[in-house]
């Protein structure tokens, strides 16, 4: 059926934000924010859209699952470091996160500067994955071209059935994302939404309100 998308709509009408209810480290309140979608039931809360710029600077984005976060080293995920993201990262050190959470009307927009994780912290949660997750990055050229998923699926079955201890390919690991601006926004009636944005000026965070 061809519908007419520009009637496809929803207004929102659950909550509202105001300068007052940030009042310490924005990346505390984006912790809180998690928390809510956690406790709310949210599926998969933790997924956010990471963007990063090729050299040819065009943009090229994917969604991906965020593994830690705090104040002083920002948002760690994981990837395979040859992959399209991760030859991107490596030319242009900055990237943007965007978590989306349609049932609370919420979500969080965050720039900043990517780095890699200590080849430590990336053993550390390597260890951590179920066996089967570690056998996909073992095995898998990610962004590569394939002939057929029989492939993988034969790599798979081959590694995982054998004894071999399972550790951290070099080629897999952590990223950071330092964040310098972080927007909260809260959908409104009518479309007046709520933006309220912390930009980093040195040791501070200035906080301002944006229009919708």
């Amino acid at each position: 059926m061809n519908r007419d998308l520009s009637q496809v709509r929803q207004d929102f009408l659950k909550m509202k934000l105001d300068e007052g209810q940030f009042i310490q480290h924005p990346v505390i309140h984006v912790k809180e924010w998690l928390n809510e979608a956690i406790k709310n039931n949210i599926q998969e809360p933790t997924a956010a859209t990471l963007a990063t710029v090729s050299e040819q600077n065009r943009p090229s984005s994917r969604v991906i699952l965020i593994k830690h976060i705090d104040e002083l080293s920002g948002f760690w995920f994981f990837t395979n470091y040859l992959s399209r993201k991760g030859k991107q990262l490596e030319l242009n050190h900055f990237g943007s996160l965007n978590f989306f959470w349609p049932q609370l009307e919420r979500q969080i927009r965050i720039e900043g500067k990517v780095e890699k994780l200590s080849p430590e912290q990336s053993d550390v949660y390597f260890n951590s994955r179920p066996k089967d997750s570690k056998i996909s990055a073992i095995i898998s050229e990610q962004s590569q071209f394939i002939k057929s998923r029989k492939i993988l699926e034969n790599k798979f079955q081959s590694l995982k059935s054998s004894n071999k201890t399972l550790i951290r390919p070099q080629h897999w690991g952590g990223y950071s994302l330092i964040p310098d601006m972080i927007e909260f926004w809260q959908g409104r009636a009518g479309r007046l939404h709520d933006r309220i944005v912390f930009e980093q000026n040195g040791n501070n965070w200035n906080k301002t309100r944006l229009a919708p």
